[in-house]
């Protein structure tokens, strides 16, 4: 049985919210640096830098769960973790089909670079990916887990964009086993609260928007052998 730590929470330039400095090279050479086992980045309703960080992760020794942080037509942050670069960008093309177009104002938002793996941009995204998509919670979840992927609720604790702010609760039907909780919050803090989540399964990631944020061996799984194929039947729950 192996002890991973992890990060399953962490934010490229692409996300309007990032730091320039968080390049596929800086994230994977810090979260090596911090002693991570398993990564993810999830940017903001994209999966333009998966490629390039994935690449770089492996040179590293890292394992890299390729994911995204869609959000939902209801304004809720998901996060949506995938077995494969190849089934994240069969969700990346249905969001090409959903997104709700806004054009990014750099001046107040930053620029959205999709860069390759010597860190250098390759293309600028100019819609505002900060935005809600057209794809409502239901159907989001049926989509990621029909591509074999394994949704779980962001940031359940906070007061804006989780699915308990603006939905009230957590639907039965959904079936989510496991909610993120913000890495500040602890589990038993969360359930004095809300007592009716005490059978979920729970993660802490970053959330990291720079470099500093990211995770040093805080929280851990347990796992067989460490492999994508087992970090996602340990979120399934």
């Amino acid at each position: 049985m192996t002890k991973a730590a992890f990060d399953l929470h962490i934010h490229s330039t692409l996300s309007p919210c990032a730091n320039d400095d968080m390049t596929p090279n800086n994230i994977a050479g810090m979260s090596k640096i911090k002693g991570l086992d398993i990564i993810s980045v999830c940017d903001h309703n994209h999966t333009g830098n998966l490629e390039a960080i994935s690449k770089v992760a492996s040179e590293l020794g890292l394992l890299f769960l390729p994911g995204i942080e869609i959000e939902t037509s209801e304004e809720v942050h998901l996060l949506c973790y995938f077995p494969s670069l190849e089934s994240v960008f069969n969700m990346q093309s249905i969001l090409d089909e959903n997104y709700v177009v806004i054009k990014n104002r750099e001046d107040i938002f930053g620029s959205q670079w999709i860069m390759d793996s010597n860190d250098r941009h390759v293309k600028k995204v100019k819609n505002l990916l900060t935005t809600a998509t057209k794809l409502d919670l239901y159907s989001c979840t049926e989509i990621v887990r029909d591509l074999g992927g394994v949704p779980i609720p962001a940031h359940v604790d906070r007061q804006s964009f989780s699915i308990i702010s603006n939905l009230g609760t957590i639907p039965d039907d959904l079936q989510f086993n496991t909610l993120e909780l913000s890495r500040y919050i602890t589990k038993e803090e969360f359930l004095n609260k809300y007592p009716e989540y005490s059978k979920k399964q729970f993660i802490s990631s970053s959330d990291a928007h720079d470099l500093g944020m990211i995770l040093e061996r805080e929280f851990f799984m347990e796992l067989d052998t460490l492999s994508v194929s087992n970090v996602l039947g340990n979120l399934r729950g």
